[in-house]
């Protein structure tokens, strides 16, 4: 086991810091971090010792930063980002050492877009060794804050600080998915769904969170028995008539297998959508992230824009691929 020398200071030990910084306890940092609290504890001690200061007041809840440890976070918070644009520096100008990209993508994007970025990256960028990790969008955003990851592929990313740069991507609508004949041509669709259980996407996301908000400012109440967190158990349950639901067509494609038994139709109210964007910590990266996105738009467009809009032309103008 390697064990830190004395006196010196590592690049883990000040990405624990700042993330015991952002936290304000170790048990939470050693979470997000993957540690153990004994481990984060003795790495901060070690920092410390090698400093010759106190960083942290770790017998306080929440735990704050001590004078000193306010002015060193600056500088760990610029030698984290200059280890990161090292790295990046390192992949731009294909030198022969391997260097690690890690990469966080929404799940939506697993079946198509996902392997045919990776493929296009691994053209462009020989020498780089490539970490992927997919997961729910709150999720990628809480491992890019961490520096887990270092782009992030996620929806609706919010209101960020100054220290994050963001790519949109693609405008990404909602829309409604029934049991097949469900809402009859020419057939008021509003007060049928108002009559047919709702399956509901989980609240424990952000998606499911929109799609709650959005319902009660139409003022709808709806009867739910379901509450799932997989578009596949959703589209199943749509298709043998259990109830009705809404999704994205994103969603929908993850669940293609079940499109032929169910109706796609526009939200029969004011419409809703979510917009995926690219995130990464500002100039940590040099281009790269702009790179990324660039490959992406392409894949975006062929992949899943122009599939979808072929299946809901209605789609056309509102599934819209961002140029910049």
């Amino acid at each position: 086991m390697m064990v830190d020398t004395p006196g010196k200071i590592t690049l883990w030990q000040m990405e624990i810091f700042a993330a015991a910084a952002e936290e304000a306890s170790i048990t939470a940092t050693a979470r997000r971090l993957g540690a153990s609290p004994s481990a984060v504890s003795q790495q901060l001690s070690n920092l410390e010792a090698a400093l010759g200061t106190k960083l942290l007041e770790r017998a306080e809840r929440p735990m704050p930063l001590t004078d000193a440890g306010v002015l060193f976070l600056r500088r760990t918070q610029t030698i984290l980002n200059e280890a990161a644009q090292a790295t990046s520096e390192l992949a731009v100008n294909d030198l022969s050492s391997r260097v690690r990209l890690r990469l966080g993508m929404i799940e939506d994007f697993d079946p198509e877009v996902t392997p045919a970025l990776l493929s296009q990256l691994a053209e462009d960028m020989p020498n780089a060794r490539f970490l992927l990790e997919t997961g729910a969008s709150h999720k990628l955003l809480d491992l890019l804050e961490t520096r887990a990851v270092d782009v992030a592929v996620a929806a609706d990313p919010g209101e960020l600080s100054p220290a994050f740069e963001v790519y949109p991507l693609i405008e990404d609508p909602f829309v409604v998915v029934t049991p097949r004949n469900l809402v009859q041509p020419g057939g008021e669709a509003l007060e049928t769904l108002r009559t047919t259980p709702f399956i509901r996407y989980t609240s424990r996301h952000l998606m499911g969170r929109q799609i709650a908000a959005h319902l009660a400012r139409q003022h709808l109440r709806l009867s739910d028995r379901f509450e799932l967190d997989s578009y596949h158990a959703i589209m199943a349950m749509v298709a043998r008539g259990e109830g009705w639901s809404i999704l994205t067509p994103l969603g929908v494609l993850r669940a293609k297998r079940f499109m032929d038994q169910v109706d796609l139709m526009e939200l029969p109210f004011a419409p809703l959508s979510r917009n995926i964007s690219l995130v990464a910590r500002k100039d940590a990266l040099q281009d790269i992230p702009q790179k990324i996105a660039s490959t992406l738009r392409p894949l975006l467009e062929r992949e899943i824009a122009e599939v979808c809009q072929a299946r809901m032309p209605w789609l056309q103008g509102k599934m819209r691929v961002r140029a910049s």
